[in-house]
């Protein structure tokens, strides 16, 4: 009986097979960057956050268990720290200077959470329509970057893959892209 105690105190031992080694983390890295830079607008957050997700693995908090592709399961774990970062946030704001209302209403109109109106839910469908069809009227070779690299969310070698471009020619093309649909 003693010896499963202690088999069951033992810390998991982590199986060869779920072990992700350096060499196949750091090509990751800048995928995983450019996709919490997209969600949370602070680069050094960011770079902060794929630090975690790196540490989290490394230090074997968080098991691959090769049910799916390495970089889909880095995705995953990067998506529960931002949440883990929203919930954190969201815990730190105070709501005690709504309490202290001179009226004793407790300010429940300055925390309602804006909504648009319908007129401007429209006149963002309109935009979003006149963008896609000036994006739809580029020249074929700024199109079908813009569609791959941007709408699609590929990253720059599969699009210079499938456009066979090289990353230099790809961020031309983008470039003058947006120059089209700014002008």
């Amino acid at each position: 009986m003693p010896s499963s105690i202690a088999t069951a105190a033992a810390p998991p031992t982590v199986p060869a097979s779920r072990r992700v080694a350096w060499s196949e983390l750091a090509p990751q890295r800048d995928y995983l960057v450019r996709y919490a830079r997209r969600r949370l607008l602070d680069p050094a957050l960011a770079d902060d956050l794929v630090h975690d997700v790196f540490e989290a693995v490394a230090s074997g908090r968080a098991l691959f268990g090769g049910r799916s592709a390495l970089r889909s399961w880095l995705v995953a774990v990067l998506k529960h720290k931002i949440v883990d970062l929203v919930r954190e946030r969201v815990g730190l704001d105070s709501l005690d200077a709504f309490a202290d209302a001179d009226d004793g209403e407790s300010g429940a109109a300055e925390l309602a959470c804006p909504q648009p109106r319908p007129d401007e839910v429209a006149e963002q469908r309109e935009r979003l329509a006149q963008t896609l069809a000036r994006i739809a009227a580029l020249p074929e070779h700024l199109r079908r970057a813009v569609e791959l690299r941007l709408i699609a969310d590929a990253d720059s070698p599969a699009v210079c893959r499938a456009l066979s471009i090289s990353e230099s020619n790809l961020h031309v093309r983008l470039h003058r892209a947006r120059c089209a649909l700014a002008g």
